[in-house]
């Protein structure tokens, strides 16, 4: 009997040798990945240790850079082309225990560890026997077929959202960025960057970067799947460090509005800044960075999200903080990142700091771009916001029982004011399609009810003046 258990033993110790030596030469073989990039001077060895969520800010939000617009398209998952969407698996610690992908030909979950560093390729969707929709892979390092299984609802109801599927590291976003960020010189904006502290994991630690340093861009590589680009820089001093961001955002699997605040940083554009004129602000109007101002007038401004634009007819008395100023190429404006204090949503405008008066003292012959003229310093009047439409307000939409400034928060100013009966009374925003969204008020001012109406698109014009909100 202590024979046979002596012999269970010692079997048991070997097995788990074996697999510790399986993982140790599955982990070197991934490092040499050409996606896979460290730091110098990090050691083969594994160093312990996690970095914590860094608290550093920074303010720029990367798509008023024509730099990335340009470069770096969102891609839908509806969008999704087969055989051209490569994606690398990035499993973090919560996919360890969420298995994310099945095998194909048996139908059974696989470890996220097992496909770690293997890249994939889109091959479309299908729909299973148990009709859960299948997002298919096929796997270029073993051949293998592989599938994500939707959760809930049809692909078409999914991929409409920001969940894309999880652990996948978009790699057109890796190609692109080498292709026009390598050997290039920046200067850092954040305060904490990473360097590695281990070979074949992921650990990492934070270290203090001046603001402003010059740095040359020496690699790039995969990061983790929510900031895909990791970009690796080297100062004069020859010191390397980088940082994971955000490009196109394709697959990353946040929202633009969790791209603020201590996120900010993982945007390009919340990191480092390239040394082309076309990416530098002015130290002239580098002074109003970080400063809260409030419009004069109402305006035009522009939001984004889910890879759109829209435009919003901003009431006047709105307060912002300023977060990025951007030059725009060869004309005299510059693109303001806003952030709205009360909704804490971004906006952004286009403005000059060069005044141009036709007719002097009159405020209708200025330049309605001039910075001075939409904008005044401070708070402005502030707005109350209910907590259950805070949400709904940064998504754009409208909810029951908001109030007048509720509602131009989340939809900007009316394009028509239209008078109902008994004290009701509809605002009208135009839409595409040549479609008029209708919200109608009670006479407290509250909303009763949204329509999409296709009948008085012809009746739609210039905003009346709306009431003061109750």
């Amino acid at each position: 009997m202590a024979h046979n258990i002596k012999k269970e033993i010692m079997k048991r110790v070997f097995l788990a040798a074996g697999m510790a030596l399986m993982f140790a030469v599955a982990s070197a073989q991934q490092t040499s990945n050409d996606y896979i990039v460290k730091t110098k001077g990090v050691k083969k060895t594994a160093v312990s240790g996690e970095g914590a969520v860094p608290d550093g800010q920074a303010s720029a939000e990367e798509e008023v850079h024509d730099f990335i617009s340009e470069n770096f398209k969102f891609h839908s998952l509806c969008d999704w082309k087969v055989d051209e969407m490569r994606f690398m698996v990035m499993p973090e610690k919560y996919d360890m225990v969420v298995k994310t992908f099945h095998d194909s030909s048996t139908g059974k979950e696989v470890s996220s560890m097992s496909l770690r560093h293997k890249i994939m390729v889109y091959k479309g969707h299908t729909e299973g026997s148990d009709g859960h929709a299948h997002i298919n892979f096929l796997c270029e390092d073993n051949q293998k077929m592989y599938y994500y299984e939707v959760p809930n609802g049809t692909f078409e109801d999914y991929c409409y959202g920001k969940m894309g599927v999880p652990t996948l590291a978009y790699l057109g976003d890796v190609d692109k960025a080498r292709e026009v960020l390598k050997d290039k010189v920046m200067f850092t904006k954040a305060k904490l960057y990473r360097i590695d502290t281990e070979y074949d994991g992921d650990g990492f630690q934070e270290v203090n970067v001046s603001p402003n340093t010059e740095v040359k861009v020496v690699a790039i590589g995969v990061g983790t799947r929510s900031y895909p680009v990791k970009i690796i820089v080297e100062d004069a001093n020859g010191n390397e460090f980088y940082q994971n961001v955000a490009l196109s955002k394709t697959n990353c699997g946040m929202r633009d509005d969790e791209f603020i605040m201590d996120n900010a940083k993982y945007l390009f554009g919340g990191s480092f800044e390239l040394q082309d004129a076309i990416m530098t602000v002015s130290k002239n109007y580098a002074q109003y960075l970080n400063m809260t101002v409030h419009t004069k007038f109402t305006t035009d401004m522009i939001t984004k999200g889910d890879g759109r634009e829209r435009t919003l007819r901003v009431p006047r008395m709105t307060a912002f903080t300023i977060e990025a100023i951007m030059p725009k190429p060869n004309s005299r404006y510059f693109t303001l990142t806003l952030k709205e204090t009360e909704s804490r949503r971004i906006y952004f405008k286009d403005v000059t700091f060069q005044e141009t008066d036709n007719v002097a003292g009159d405020f209708e012959g200025k330049d309605k771009d001039y910075f001075g003229y939409l904008f005044a310093m401070g708070q402005g009047r502030a707005r109350q916001t209910s907590q259950a439409a805070r949400a709904a307000i940064r998504q754009g939409r409208v909810i029951l029982a908001m109030s007048e400034d509720e509602v131009a928060m989340a939809m900007g100013e009316p394009d028509d004011i239209t008078q109902g009966t008994n004290g009701h009374y509809n605002w009208i925003y135009k839409r595409s399609g040549g479609k008029l969204l209708v919200v109608s008020f009670n006479p407290t001012g509250k909303v009763i009810g949204t329509k999409v109406d296709r009948s008085k698109v012809t009746k739609a014009k210039k905003a009346t003046p709306r009431k003061k909100s109750k």
